[in-house]
């Protein structure tokens, strides 16, 4: 038994707009759901979407009637790029789209750090040759106070392998060795607010969402009200509080 990562949840004030943003900024296609409620952004295909991709992350972007605090978001992405060159390009780019610079306390580093429409935090990295086959996305990036704690109950949920762990890092990828990395970074003394951003989890064809949502319990996970009601997914928070969500298999 075990989840697999499938989706990055974005909630937002204006799905549409968030949606168009990333959509445009990855080179991805908006699906657009259920009028005012969701947006799925995914890699696009010739024939059509699937999903689960096998090869990325989607987003989906949800409305929820809070704008974002001026508090830095706990998760966000990282945008790969393989040249210099790319990177002045595509920030460039996403300025245009409607990205703002964002200043989170980074110094002088390599990589820039932006905003899109609402505020969500994301990086466009410096050229890394790990990530050189992630596709847009090189990483989902957690703020964590125990990045060995993180390890231990992130490897036991999902069926990613475990390439890195130390006192202030954990990085997790598929163990098909495609897609984004999932990486856990320590930060001392990162906010609680309720997360913007989060990761879904689905199971496997055959197996129980509800027995999967009890196995996280039994890991550290606990059950988490955000206000969702009566929904067919399941709302967890991991041992730092971070939220996730066991979607129902459809």
């Amino acid at each position: 038994m075990a989840l697999r990562p499938v989706q990055v949840n974005i909630k937002a004030l204006d799905d549409s707009a968030v949606g168009r943003f990333w959509a445009e900024a990855l080179g991805w296609r908006a699906v657009t759901g259920t009028p005012g409620v969701t947006t799925y952004v995914g890699p696009g295909h010739a024939d059509g979407l699937v999903w689960p991709d096998p090869a990325a992350l989607g987003l989906d972007v949800v409305t929820v009637p809070e704008a974002k605090t001026a508090v830095k978001n706990r998760v966000h992405l990282d945008l790969a790029t393989d040249s210099r060159a790319h990177q002045a390009e595509l920030t460039a780019r996403l300025h245009a789209l409607g990205a703002t610079p964002a200043d989170v306390g980074q110094g002088d580093v390599p990589w820039t750090v932006l905003a899109d429409p609402e505020g969500n935090e994301f990086c466009v990295l410096e050229p890394r040759e790990i990530h050189r086959d992630t596709g847009p996305v090189a990483a989902v990036v957690v703020d964590c106070a125990d990045p060995r704690a993180m390890a231990r109950f992130w490897g036991g949920a999902v069926d990613w392998t475990l390439h890195q762990v130390t006192d202030e890092r954990a990085v997790l990828r598929s163990a098909k060795g495609v897609g984004p990395y999932l990486e856990f970074v320590r930060a001392p003394g990162a906010g609680t607010v309720p997360d913007r951003v989060h990761l879904d989890l689905l199971p496997y064809p055959g197996d129980d969402q509800a027995a999967e949502a009890d196995r996280l319990r039994a890991l550290g996970a606990t059950g988490l009200d955000v206000g969702q009601g009566d929904v067919p997914w399941t709302v967890l928070a991991d041992p730092e509080g971070h939220e996730l969500c066991v979607l129902a298999l459809s």
